[in-house]
């Protein structure tokens, strides 16, 4: 089996990109199913489900992020995947944790970038784009193609070992080459217990939990104990 993780901001093409990734790995005799990793609606699974026939759900991650969310539930995801027969495991995450990845090892990291974004997103979005295998991105039909390649300029510079991929995911327009990229990627190792072997968070999670995180509503650092931040410095560790 084969893992591509898709993440990216909100509203890129994530979903309309996967579209098209579905469409054609079934016109090729690939069954995939999918995995919507949101915070608390989704309904992507539903229409492509509707629309493909394909086993797929969605897992809210509540009060975690959905990164973090992401990685604690994908090894269940990949026996339920499966168990249904896929061959291919398509994972969508919210991304709306610019210091988290969701990609592991062992598996395709794919983030999906849009070209309307303005010119300094690559430089924003921190691991969602440095760890990432493939960078996806959308609406090249929107604008000139100086501002294409400056875009794209500047996510080799952000990430030189990222291999960029323009679509139009409307119309379909560089899907074959991702497609290409997707079923060239890592597979999967699982025992017999369908327990997929190997898979590991890529890169180091964010340091800094704080009593903010669980659940400590006062404000100013004064107040808190972990990682705490003040206005004139850096993040230090407060208390014992």
């Amino acid at each position: 089996m084969r893992l591509p993780v898709v993440a990216g901001p909100p509203t890129t093409g994530k979903t309309a990109v996967l579209r098209q990734v579905v469409r054609r790995l079934l016109a090729r005799g690939v069954a995939p199913a999918f995995l919507k990793i949101d915070v608390q609606y989704a309904d992507e699974d539903e229409a492509l489900a509707a629309e493909f026939g394909i086993p797929a759900r969605k897992v809210y991650s509540g009060e975690l992020c959905p990164d973090h969310c992401s990685v604690m539930v994908l090894g269940d995801a990949v026996r339920w995947a499966a168990g249904a027969g896929a061959e291919v495991l398509l994972v969508e995450t919210a991304g709306l944790c610019l210091r988290c990845s969701p990609y592991v090892d062992g598996a395709l990291g794919i983030v999906v970038l849009e070209a309307t974004s303005g010119m300094n997103l690559p430089r924003k979005v921190g691991p969602m784009l440095s760890l990432a295998d493939v960078a996806v991105v959308t609406k090249i039909d929107r604008v000139s193609q100086a501002e294409r390649e400056v875009f794209r300029a500047r996510i080799e510079d952000a990430a030189p070992s990222v291999l960029v991929r323009e679509v139009n995911a409307l119309h379909g327009i560089g899907i074959d080459p991702l497609l290409g990229t997707l079923l060239a990627g890592p597979e999967l190792v699982l025992g017999e217990d369908l327990e997929p072997r190997g898979l590991r968070l890529r890169g180091a999670p964010p340091v800094g939990t704080c009593t903010i995180c669980v659940g400590k509503r006062d404000v100013g650092w004064r107040s808190h104990f972990g990682g705490v931040r003040p206005l004139e410095s850096a993040t230090f560790y407060r208390g014992e």
